[in-house]
């Protein structure tokens, strides 16, 4: 039975049909017990066609109306965005840190306690200013961080972050600029002026000298430079704070010879930080910090491990132990020990090993090469010992003589610069006198020599021509900055003279090579055949091979303050 609105059609088992009409005011029940039809053993099907209809009628008329308010709204919405989007390019991209989203703090930081101290100082002039106010002191402008790559400097605005209870912005110098003329200045105007609207709060610039080069020297004649308008704002926000309103700049750079004096004077960036490689005892606490979540052996020595690294900053040294790490999970070891920092170090300062087909000759002529360098240096008086010999090709060399300097260094003697020239001047000499031929090898060795000793010459008075500087006429300012420049400074008689010099040092050194490898000619074959067998030889090896190494003479250590 199909109920459709007052009709009832019956459907017989035969497949006839019959349409029962409901009379007015009758039930279906009724119609039922009329026709002698059991309800209870029938299966209903109700279809009401006139809603049905109504509905797709409604349909089809509403629903094209809404699919084009719909398109026609989505086109506005779009075209709306695109003209904020273009009025957005001024406001400030810098990004901000609230209290607790910075999670690094002074702690966290080792190797610079000096640059730390001055930026305690600076969190507690914001934190505490009243304190300083009753005495009289002018809370500073500006905190310039400079120094070279990778020795903490965006680290420890990240701690000043971590460690003030102020609002942090941050934003790198490049992000100012942007292909519309304007855009740098209108940017420097957004980030100051929501930076005082929470004051006391930091604002950060990494790498400013994106922007805040000096002025004047693009190279454009009559143009306008945009990078020196957001310059100048930087300058007249810096210039125009007053003394309540407690927003502090700080900025980094590695780059502090290109920036602009006028960013440099009192009123701007009155504390200028100079960062520099750690020495040992800040190596020893950065290896402690980033040991932390690693797993090391007993047999990790930290001093040892300082005094190998000589020269690392604070994100080699992060790295070396990270490669340390690795290495050890490749080999499927629970513990690092002294053989992967070792390995890891030689990789973070001449890159991973590499296997190179090479002729057994070839091997061979590497093998003396490297082993002239290591007897050279070992005996000559005040040299820092060897610490490592190999034949094994890293970067773009087929092997390496490791000498770290046996403690941190200031100044370079003219006696000590001598060896060295002779130390590199080792290997060329041990080529000649097993080969009585001239390499290629030693190509490197001597472009470095030849950099020592024309400076020895030209820059530190270190030759017979007298204390006389003969490089390039320039004046340099506050941070190394060239005010002028002049590259012809020598006549071409006097050039003659410094070309003579710089080939008579080196042309000593050769020889004072050559009389120390055929006075100890049978070490240099110990050592040579000892490299051809195991490819790596370490200091113990090498000093049970020509004995041990007489101590350079180190002059007591001063601390001054």
């Amino acid at each position: 039975i199909v109920i459709e609105k007052d009709n009832l059609v019956l459907t017989y088992k035969d497949g006839s049909t019959k349409i029962t009409t409901k009379e007015e005011g009758e039930s279906l029940a009724n119609l039922l017990d009329k026709s002698k039809i059991d309800s209870s053993k029938l299966n209903f099907t109700i279809t009401d066609q006139t809603i049905a209809k109504a509905i797709a009628e409604f349909l089809s008329i509403v629903l094209p109306i809404v699919l084009f308010a719909g398109f026609f709204f989505y086109i506005m919405k779009s075209q709306t965005r695109g003209a904020q989007d273009i009025f957005s390019f001024g406001k400030s991209k810098a990004k901000i840190f609230a209290k607790g989203k910075q999670n690094t703090k002074f702690a966290d930081v080792a190797g610079v306690d000096e640059a730390k101290k001055e930026l305690v100082e600076v969190v507690d002039f914001l934190i505490n200013p009243e304190k300083f106010k009753k005495i009289g002191a002018r809370t500073p402008k500006g905190v310039l961080l400079f120094g070279p790559s990778g020795v903490g400097k965006t680290l420890l605005a990240k701690a000043v972050a971590g460690e003030a209870n102020v609002p942090f912005f941050s934003m790198a110098g490049s992000e100012f600029m942007e292909m519309l003329v304007g855009i740098g200045a209108s940017r420097v105007r957004d980030l100051f002026a929501q930076a005082k609207a929470q004051a006391p709060s930091i604002i950060f610039i990494d790498e400013i000298d994106a922007i805040g080069r000096q002025r004047g020297r693009s190279g454009l004649v009559g143009g306008h430079d945009e990078r020196e308008q957001t310059l100048n704002q930087i300058l007249v926000e810096m210039d125009g704070f007053t003394p309540n309103e407690s927003v502090m700049v700080l900025a980094a750079t590695n780059r502090g010879d290109l920036l602009d004096p006028a960013l440099l004077r009192p009123g701007r960036f009155d504390r200028r930080v100079t960062l520099d490689m750690p020495d040992k005892e800040g190596r020893v606490a950065i290896l402690k910090i980033h040991s932390q979540g690693k797993t090391f052996g007993k047999d990790i020595n930290w001093e040892r491990i300082a005094d190998r690294t000589v020269g690392f900053s604070g994100a080699d040294l992060e790295n070396m132990l990270n490669e340390a790490a690795i290495g050890a999970a490749r080999l499927n070891k629970a513990e690092i020990d002294m053989s992967d920092v070792e390995e890891s170090a030689t990789k973070v300062k001449m890159g991973p090993a590499k296997k190179r087909l090479q002729s057994l000759e070839d091997k061979k002529i590497t093998a003396y090469h490297e082993a002239g360098h290591a007897i050279v240096t070992h005996y000559t008086k005040d040299m820092d010992p060897v610490h490592r010999i190999s034949i094994v090709a890293r970067g773009m060399s087929l092997g390496h003589t490791l000498i770290p300097p046996a403690a941190d260094r200031t100044h370079d003697t003219k006696t000590r610069l001598l060896n060295q020239i002779s130390a590199m001047m080792g290997g060329r000499a041990a080529e000649q006198f097993k080969f009585d031929e001239m390499t290629s090898g030693a190509s490197n060795d001597i472009a470095v020599a030849t950099r020592i000793a024309k400076a020895m010459v030209v820059e530190w008075g270190m030759s017979s021509l007298g204390p006389v500087n003969y490089g390039p006429d320039s004046q340099a300012g506050e941070f190394g900055q060239t005010e002028y420049y002049q590259e012809n400074a020598v006549s071409p008689s006097t050039q003659e003279k410094i070309d003579a010099e710089v080939k008579k040092i080196l042309e000593t050194a050769l020889k004072n090579a050559e009389n120390l490898i055929k006075r100890h000619k049978t070490k240099l074959e110990e050592v040579a055949k000892s490299l051809l067998k195991d490819e790596t030889m370490d200091r113990d090896a090498f000093e049970k091979i020509v004995g041990k190494k007489e101590e350079p003479v180190l002059l007591e250590k001063v601390v001054t303050k």
